[in-house]
């Protein structure tokens, strides 16, 4: 079953405009000008204004139709070859949070994020050009997000931040 952009369009500004609301109604910390009520609203209202560019097929001209080549003696096309551990992509999101979880006391947040970065990119298609600089540079972003902004401490490791 397909359901239109105006439905799911429709889902995500609800369930952004909850998730806004939600962050909205809850006390801030006394003293800290960023508290836990920041995060859900800013996810609620980047999730909701996404459900309005759906709805509104802002960005659905970029989308490509996909290319069906025609075999001449009527049979379907075969599909692409893929490896053998293709399958095995479904259990890449749940191996990286067990790695996480026992690696970043050791390597540290830095280290342990540009791995994760660098295998789930790859394993998405990337190639190393583009892997790379993301796996070296999007650590230290999201550390200042959660280390600065969040006030969230994340493990050190062999690679201190500066800040």
């Amino acid at each position: 079953m397909r359901l239109p952009d105006s439905v799911t369009g429709s889902f995500l500004v609800v369930l952004g405009a909850a998730a806004a609301y939600g962050g909205y109604i809850l006390p801030p910390v006394p003293g800290q000008p960023v508290g836990p009520n920041v995060f859900p609203l800013v996810i609620g209202t980047g999730l909701a204004l996404c459900g309005l560019a759906i709805v509104f097929g802002i960005g659905h001209s970029f989308e490509e139709e996909e290319e069906l080549i025609p075999m001449e003696d009527g049979q379907a096309a075969a599909p692409p070859p893929q490896g053998r551990f293709y399958g095995l992509r479904a259990l890449l999101p749940p191996a990286l949070l067990l790695f996480y979880v026992f690696a970043a006391d050791r390597l540290g947040f830095i280290i342990t994020a540009a791995i994760m970065v660098y295998v789930t990119s790859t394993a998405l298609g990337a190639k190393w050009k583009l892997a790379l600089p993301l796996a070296a540079l999007s650590p230290f972003a999201i550390h200042l997000i959660f280390g600065k902004l969040l006030r969230v401490p994340l493990p050190a490791g062999l690679l201190p931040t500066p800040w």
